[in-house]
């Protein structure tokens, strides 16, 4: 998948109302051809909106929704060539694994030995071959996630939408799935576009990342970009941890932060007297006994495993966090005076 493919699917200037609320609000995406897409952001947002005006289960207020050069907005989801995952999967629970493969099929006309074929090949693909008469209650959740994404398979859409598909699944599970499902679009080349809220699961699986908030997509870029570069302020909180600063420019390239008593250098050259926002990440701050930008105690320490992360409060009220991997001993504990550092280019700019 390249910047220049051709587009898949898309919307153009697409607005959706559920009374007074603007559920999405003039949006405008396109899906490339073979692209990993993931609609990311808080509840509410509007991304699970945005997915289903894509089936065509919402049809928008105003805007279009094309599939190739072919305008379907008006077009009924049984004759749009998508299929779409629901969170709960919505199984047929008297039918077997096979009927419930074969559903959409036969709604279609398939029969015979046509049909066994493509649902024995949805099933391959997922690796269910030998649960095929089975029901729903006799699987486990990874197991019947497998089966609900052969049926939408099994149609062979150019484009697969995923309504949180994996929000079910146990951690361990929910990883190897990611994997599975990154694997799974290479292999058979078709778009995904998935519907979720968890920050890593999206930088997991996307090529690119559509981060939504209030109906609005704020950035659409892939997840490095989106983590060392965020557009604004909504997109740094959103997407990572993140120490956000307010401040003033006192010269064209320092920041000058009333929270950290303290101005510190930006790569950024900007105006004198701007107020701004100076974003650092966690994991580039380093504890240091020397030339530390800054001092203040450790009152909090968040274990997690491979990192640990730790809050460190500033004498003028700032709290800071820090991340840092566990390769040692814990080296400091709460009540240690700590001192603090980054580098310059550590330090995002933000303006709006």
């Amino acid at each position: 998948m390249s910047a220049g493919a051709p587009a898949t699917l898309r919307v153009a200037d697409v607005t959706k109302c559920f009374g007074a609320v603007t559920a999405v609000d003039a949006v405008s995406l396109d899906v490339r051809a073979n692209e990993f897409l993931c609609l990311l952001g808080p509840s509410g947002c509007g991304k699970t909106t945005l997915l289903r005006m894509m089936a065509g289960f919402e049809a928008p207020d105003s805007g279009r929704v094309f599939i190739g050069d072919d305008d379907m907005t008006a077009t009924p989801p049984h004759a749009r060539p998508v299929n779409m995952m629901f969170q709960s999967y919505a199984l047929f629970p008297h039918m077997s694994v096979e009927g419930n493969v074969a559903f959409g099929l036969k709604q279609e006309g398939l029969r015979g030995e046509a049909l066994n074929a493509r649902v024995k090949e949805a099933l391959a693909v997922v690796e269910l071959e030998g649960l095929g008469a089975r029901k729903p209650h006799q699987l486990s959740g990874g197991q019947r996630q497998r089966v609900a994404l052969a049926r939408c398979l099994a149609k062979r859409p150019r484009v697969l939408l995923l309504d949180e598909p994996l929000a079910a699944l146990d951690k361990h599970l929910r990883e190897r799935t990611q994997r599975e499902l990154t694997a799974l679009r290479h292999r058979l080349g078709i778009s995904f576009v998935v519907v979720t809220h968890d920050q890593d699961e999206a930088m997991a699986m996307a090529d690119r990342v559509a981060v939504m908030d209030r109906g609005k997509i704020l950035q659409i870029a892939p997840p490095r970009e989106l983590y060392e570069r965020p557009a604004n302020r909504a997109v740094a909180a959103f997407f990572g941890d993140v120490n956000i600063w307010e401040g003033e420019v006192v010269a064209g390239n320092k920041v000058h932060c009333a929270a950290l008593q303290i101005a510190f250098p930006v790569t950024d050259l900007l105006p004198v007297g701007s107020r701004v926002e100076a974003a650092v990440r966690p994991e580039q701050i380093a504890f240091t006994s020397i030339d530390a930008l800054l001092t203040g105690v450790v009152s909090d320490v968040v274990y997690r495993g491979t990192a640990s992360t730790y809050f460190v409060r500033h004498a003028g009220g700032a709290v800071i966090r820090v991340a840092r991997q566990n390769s040692g001993p814990e080296t400091f504990q709460r009540g240690d005076t700590v001192g603090l550092s980054w580098p310059t280019s550590a330090v995002r700019v933000l303006t709006s």
